[in-house]
């Protein structure tokens, strides 16, 4: 990989891919933590209104202009930064590259696209609310993280979505949509030189500036000032699965026991489907059909969470499983072959992971964006094969323990 700065603060990082299709986009440090309390929700309201119009480009072109030559371009918004990006072919990089840098710092936001997107974005809040799979999630971490800026969804609430309008777009935008605050990120046949003489010339009308890399380095919350209060709440709305989330505050993106808590996670509810939990909840016990964890790591905290769907009678025994597996982790090291397995399956997963090119591109201009940091497969293999046994059982019983554990239930 290679990385650049320009004048103007952007930096720019180059994953070198032999391939006719080229990812590239933006990553702006400007999320649902960086909103005010009377804002909640314009960071992704800005996004959906970031492809109604430029200066140069109304809506309609920006939504065909890659679309008629095979491309694509989307967004999103997260709890940290939000995304503008595209797969395109490569004689198209100039194309995409204009179209992306256009709106993400050109955008004019006008009031009669705010009217009518407000009301997309309410009835993706409402979509979002009938459905407990996904609300669960925004739920337990609100909860997680109580009175702290994370501790807020990224949709909002529709009222308050409906009371923003053209003002409100450009003052958030105009805080966080900034060459220095962002990153352009590239997955491609394509050479340095030229992305950095492309992009320097469509950002050249903003001014000399360093660019903006975060610096929390608190190292997780649970050492903080911050309170924490396990919690076990239960909400009621019509639905026939209970659907039931437990976890804890994890670790942040500078801390290297974040690694140590990916390995756990992949062993007790990972995707493969020889997990600790899908195998005792599904295939041993036949409780759910869905079980798995999750984990998120932020500039200077994180969390980790499992979750399932069961029939309401059965909570209480698929509870018992997962307390049992968790325990297992913490009450005694993993053997060597068990750890030496563990290490290999995570390991070709992150490989497998790699050839996800749109998905690697996106994570990696994220992960460079917050840290400044890019690394090689071959670098993760390192850090993988050098967690221990008795790291993994240390960090078990701080995070896995029962005293610090919450649970989020939603059932009828």
């Amino acid at each position: 990989m290679e990385t650049a700065i320009l004048p103007n603060g952007l930096r720019i990082i180059l994953r070198h891919t032999a391939s006719p299709v080229v990812y590239c986009g933006y990553c702006v440090a400007g999320g649902t933590r960086n909103e005010q309390k009377d804002e909640y929700g314009i960071a992704h309201l800005c996004e959906h209104l970031t492809f109604k119009g430029t200066h140069e480009r109304d809506s309609m072109r920006i939504l065909c202009e890659l679309e008629e030559v095979g491309g694509e371009l989307n967004a999103f918004t997260t709890k940290q930064d939000t995304v503008y990006y595209s797969a395109i072919l490569k004689e198209h990089t100039e194309r995409a590259a204009c179209l992306l840098t256009d709106i993400v710092f050109h955008s004019v936001y006008p009031e009669e696209e705010i009217l009518k997107e407000r009301e997309v974005v309410c009835d993706e809040i409402e979509s979002y609310n009938d459905n407990p799979s996904e609300l669960i999630f925004d739920e337990f971490e609100s909860r997680l993280f109580t009175d702290h800026d994370l501790g807020h969804n990224i949709l909002g609430e529709a009222d308050q979505v409906r009371t923003y309008c053209h003002d409100n777009a450009v003052a958030f935008t105009k805080r966080y949509y900034r060459p220095e605050n962002s990153v352009f990120f590239v997955d491609g046949d394509i050479e340095m030189d030229y992305i950095v003489s492309l992009i320097s010339r469509l950002t050249s009308d903003f001014p000399m500036a360093e660019p903006i890399i975060n610096t929390k380095l608190t190292t997780d919350m649970m050492a903080a000032p911050i309170p924490y209060t396990p919690y076990n709440d239960i909400i009621h709305q019509p639905t026939h699965q209970a659907h039931v989330a437990v976890g804890n505050r994890g670790f942040g993106m500078h801390d290297d026991r974040r690694h140590v808590l990916y390995l756990a996670n992949n062993i007790l509810a990972g995707p493969g489907m020889n997990s600790w939990l899908n195998l005792s909840l599904r295939e041993r016990h036949g409780l759910v059909y869905t079980v798995y964890g999750s984990r998120m790591c932020y500039t200077d905290t994180g969390l980790w969470f499992v979750y399932f769907g069961c029939d309401p009678s059965d909570i209480d025994k698929c509870l018992q499983l997962v307390r049992s597996d968790l325990d297992r982790l913490i009450d005694e090291p993993l053997d060597e072959a068990a750890l030496a397995a563990a290490k290999r399956q995570i390991k070709g997963q992150i490989a497998v992971g790699y050839d996800h090119r749109e998905n690697y591109a996106i994570g990696m201009g994220r992960h460079f964006l917050h840290t400044n940091e890019c690394h090689s497969i071959e670098e993760l293999f390192i850090q993988v094969d050098g967690i221990t046994a008795l790291e993994l059982q240390k960090m078990a019983s701080e995070v896995f323990s029962a005293a610090t554990m919450s649970q989020l239930t939603i059932m009828s």
